[in-house]
């Protein structure tokens, strides 16, 4: 039989769910739940600390506990970078039209607000390895943030390293003030000749620290992030390019098909 904590927050989640309380709706204090359901302050709280776990619910400090606003989804298919290899021969207005953050959550170019800042770093240990260079080779470090204008945190946190002397061969690849680039970095990387045959990525589920937290606008405690290392591989076997991305839990879906080959 479920704990009285959880039937409570059961019906509070039914009542969201139903539109009874809605978006930015205040959640009945704890000395009504209290009375409602005939159970003690404690177990009220901790009804409410599972909703706020969820991120179905927000406290505001002072000021009561309210319903959370949805936030735009992020659908993150394994299709998505065949669809963006495929634009790369597209012309520039095609290109300009859309990009991968419109393909995963459906809004448009006008909707979306888009930064980017390039800086220099060297190679650690893991990243030389994965570029198979020596350590301290010089990379082009790249931080992009994208977000719904109407809301005030990105969908994500994404930093892209390319190895500088192969970038530096289009030296419009070295300015961030050419973002964001039409057609994505599949057409970056074909301006120098490179094309990708392989993305490989790795995935971890882990909790956010606090800078995290802050610039996701996640919940204090309760929500995970999605850890997801990209590595674009290029026709020679070649790593090209290092991506790391942290995408907030309680917004993103992450769906990948394997096709498998028959019997003979």
């Amino acid at each position: 039989m479920p704990a009285k904590y959880e039937l409570i927050a059961n019906e509070i989640r039914r009542r969201i769910s139903a539109g009874e309380l809605q978006a930015g709706d205040r959640v009945p204090g704890e000395t009504v739940l209290t009375e409602e359901f005939r159970v003690s302050v404690p177990t009220v709280r901790q009804a409410l600390a599972v909703l706020r776990h969820e991120g179905l619910i927000e406290a505001k400090h002072g000021v009561g506990t309210y319903v959370r606003t949805p936030r735009i989804k992020i659908r993150r298919t394994d299709e998505r970078y065949q669809w963006e290899k495929n634009r790369v021969r597209e012309p520039e207005s095609v290109r300009r039209s859309t990009g991968a953050t419109e393909h995963d959550t459906g809004l448009k170019m006008p909707e979306l607000a888009f930064s980017a800042h390039y800086s220099t770093t060297e190679a650690t240990d893991e990243l030389a390895d994965a570029f198979a260079v020596p350590v301290g080779t010089k990379l082009l470090q790249r931080d992009y943030r994208t977000q719904y204008r109407s809301e005030s945190w990105p969908f994500g946190l994404v930093r892209s390293y390319l190895v500088y002397e192969i970038a530096e061969a289009n030296p419009e690849l070295l300015d961030d003030a050419n973002e964001p680039w039409p057609g994505g970095t599949q057409h970056q990387l074909s301006t120098i000749g490179i094309e990708l045959a392989c993305i490989r990525e790795e995935v971890q589920a882990r909790t956010p620290t606090v800078r995290e937290s802050e610039e996701l606008g996640l919940p204090t405690t309760g929500v995970a992030v999605f850890d997801l290392r990209k590595f674009s591989i290029d026709t020679t076997g070649r790593v090209v390019e290092v991506s790391d991305v942290v995408l907030p839990g309680d917004r993103t879906e992450l769906v990948y098909t394997t096709k498998l080959s028959r019997w003979s």
